[in-house]
């Protein structure tokens, strides 16, 4: 299982489906072929592996998968069909698959009397996977509210400015979660105010291999020359205050990991409406007072309604700090290591 996990690392980290890994082995215990899954349209990891195979040479194996095979037809048909097709005697898997469409692969195979065992190494898989499992149980994405501030909870000083509140290696933690993003949500406030390009950048400036793409929410016009319409992918205008109406609307479009990188009335717009899985909160050994907090109005008016939450790991980056926290309620549910 464990080689399945490594395998699985090798799909992409942002799109639509699941990094899922498989390792097919014979009567013996060795291992006869191994896949994992490239992306949406391409083969999932079981049919990968059960393609570097010749005809009939699955016949009485056992598959170790990561992710409960799907039982759904979508780009490509059912993993369980394919598994049951091939001749395998055992499927062994980590992760059940949350999916209310693809689920149901286990119940299949033991249905075509396949012997299935679940659970290996699901903490580590479910570690692995935790936004993508949150996100297919819930149907929306799975949403990270992220800003930067000063000890004080001030993300800028009293006449507005921010930059830079963190230093360099804080900001280059930024662009790596933006780079692991399929979206990268603003207001139309922060446009106006700041001009960010919402890029994903390495320490020289150069543009990352892969992107987020721009979500702008409000109903303001944005100046032609802003910086957002240079980003390699179209901005997408959500001429909303909506939330869940355009947490629903990036979910359709396929958005799975949702970076949420607005000032404070759209952060406490997610928090209000309990539509945040992590917080990745930066914070600066500095002091601004003033008014700029990072967060409004979040429906909290007794200390009996404070939103509490599970801190899931602190780091140090250069002379800021990074602290990554989810809702205490499901903080299980979490990944723990990305």
């Amino acid at each position: 299982m464990r080689t399945a996990i490594e395998l699985a690392h090798n799909g992409p980290a942002t799109g639509v489906n699941p990094r899922v890994g498989c390792v097919i082995l014979d009567e013996h215990g060795e291992v006869i072929a191994e896949g994992w899954h490239r992306g949406v349209g391409t083969a999932h990891a079981e049919v990968d592996a059960l393609s570097k195979l010749p005809e009939g040479g699955a016949s009485g194996a056992t598959a170790v998968v990561t992710l409960e095979p799907c039982n759904h037809t979508g780009h490509t048909g059912p993993c369980s069909e394919a598994l049951i097709e091939a001749g395998v005697a055992r499927v062994v898997y980590a992760v059940s698959d949350p999916g209310h469409a693809s689920s149901g692969g286990a119940a299949r195979l033991r249905e075509a009397g396949v012997e299935v065992v679940g659970g290996v190494l699901a903490d580590e898989v479910e570690a692995f996977l935790g936004d993508w499992l949150t996100a297919a149980a819930l149907g929306r994405p799975y949403i990270t509210v992220k800003w930067a501030s000063s000890l004080d909870g001030r993300t800028a000083a009293a006449d507005g400015t921010s930059k830079w509140i963190t230093g360099a290696a804080a900001r280059q933690r930024v662009h790596e979660q933006r780079a692991a993003s399929d979206a990268i949500v603003v207001g139309t406030g922060t446009v106006l105010a700041d001009d960010p390009s919402l890029t994903a950048r390495g320490d020289a400036g150069e543009l990352l291999a892969t992107q987020p793409t721009p979500v702008v929410v409000g109903v303001r016009a944005i100046p032609r020359e802003a910086a957002v319409f240079h980003h390699p992918h179209p901005v997408i205008f959500e001429g909303t205050h909506d939330v869940a109406e355009l947490v629903r609307d990036l979910h359709g479009r396929g958005f799975r990991r949702v970076y949420v990188e607005g000032g404070p009335t759209l952060a406490s717009a997610f928090v209000a409406a309990g539509l945040v899985d992590e917080y990745a909160i930066y914070l600066a050994p500095t002091l601004l007072g003033g008014p700029r907090v990072a967060l409004t109005d979040i429906e909290v008016t007794s200390i009996d309604e404070q939103r509490k939450l599970q801190v899931l790991s602190i780091e140090q980056l250069g002379a800021d700090l990074l602290i990554r926290a989810v809702p205490a309620h499901n903080g299980s549910a979490q990944k723990e290591g990305n």
